[in-house]
């Protein structure tokens, strides 16, 4: 088991540190303050509006980097720094959720694969890691213990397939807001730099989650073979 914790603390440090950095670029980029003078608050809502999207309402809520949207309330939710903050990262930040609502409303792919894969990913995230290990576990004295830790691989996959899918839906979401916000002359080419260097690195988390998922899952799978091999 040596290896398995070998991958959780270098993934571990990894996401840590991308984490660290994509606050740091929040931070630095909450100083540059928006020409146009528009909150992000405003920048969701006209960013909507020029998407001829009436039915999405933008909140705010509670914390830090909380920013998300709920195609179930069909509400862009934007956190404290954001919401009325007037600066490039809200700027990107609350754009990047509107392109969420955009991708909800225009039928995007991937983005309905996403939603279609989230009851099975919150069952599978329930039982994977107890199938596995109690697979194993069984496995050195009992035949079907295989079975069940391969199971649990199986649904540990269904959560690694899920971090994949998500990326092409935050991809997009950014190359949306990027492309509006440049579009229609929101920022200056400074705000507009420092808004698409913000959303490079909160689309790396998932980058650093998806192959940390990766990474874990085939080390189940090789330590499953090999338990059956002993």
């Amino acid at each position: 088991m040596g290896i398995y914790y070998l991958i959780i603390i270098a993934f571990g440090i990894i996401s840590a540190g991308v984490s660290s950095m994509l606050k740091r670029k929040f931070k630095q980029y909450s100083k540059i303050h928006l020409r146009n003078g528009l909150s992000g608050k405003e920048i969701a809502e006209k960013m909507l509006q020029d998407h001829n999207i009436t039915d999405v309402k933008v909140v705010s809520t509670p914390g830090m980097l909380t920013d998300h949207y709920n195609p179930k309330t069909k509400t862009v939710n934007l956190s404290e720094g954001v919401y009325m903050r007037r600066n490039a990262s809200a700027a990107a930040v609350a754009a990047h959720e509107c392109g969420h609502a955009v991708q909800h409303a225009i039928g995007y792919e991937w983005l309905q694969m996403r939603s279609t894969m989230v009851p099975m990913v919150n069952v599978a995230s329930s039982f994977s890691m107890w199938l596995i290990f109690g697979g194993l576990i069984l496995g050195q004295s009992l035949a079907y213990g295989q079975i069940i830790a391969l199971i649990g691989a199986a649904l540990f996959a269904v959560g690694t397939l899920f971090s994949f899918v998500t990326l092409p839906v935050e991809y997009d979401a950014s190359n949306r807001a990027i492309s509006w916000l440049k579009r229609k002359n929101m920022v200056s080419r400074e705000e507009l730099a420092g808004a698409e260097d913000a959303l490079k690195w909160a689309a790396r988390t998932y980058v650093v989650a998806a192959l940390g998922s990766l990474a874990t899952l085939l080390y189940f799978i090789f330590r499953i073979l090999a338990n059956n091999r002993n």
